[in-house]
């Protein structure tokens, strides 16, 4: 299994990105999909979650409303839409497979995890 996000940068405080994850070796559709961040020199934490059809997402409460976790399972894929980035948002981010397609906020309970991507927003 092999999880490759991609997508990370430099931007501007207040800018936007959009992080993708290309899952393979696995049937994706049945698969909760995550997205963990951590910040330099900090814990990593939950970021979004996705359940396998797509249909429930949940958000920490310190990107609600400015991130958004999607999935295109005829691609094998999740993104993270994040818009009015800040400097806090600065941190390796990284996705996460579950095999029961619930969508999880716990780094333990993902299955497969893949490597990082760097976000660094300036001010």
């Amino acid at each position: 299994v092999q999880l490759q996000a991609s997508g990370g940068g430099l931007v501007q405080a207040g800018g936007s990105l959009r992080l993708s994850c290309a899952a393979s070796g696995l049937t994706f559709s049945r698969y909760g999909m995550g997205w963990f961040r951590q910040p330099p020199g900090k814990e990593r934490e939950f970021v979004a979650t996705i359940t396998s059809s797509g249909i429930n997402t949940f958000y920490a409460d310190s990107v609600k409303g400015r991130f958004a976790i999607s999935r295109d399972n005829a691609k094998n894929t999740v993104y993270l839409q994040m818009n009015s980035l800040k400097p806090e948002d600065t941190a390796v981010y990284y996705c996460a497979a579950e095999r029961w397609g619930r969508g999880e906020v716990l780094w333990r309970d993902y299955d497969y995890r893949g490597q990082g991507t760097l976000v660094t927003v300036s001010s």
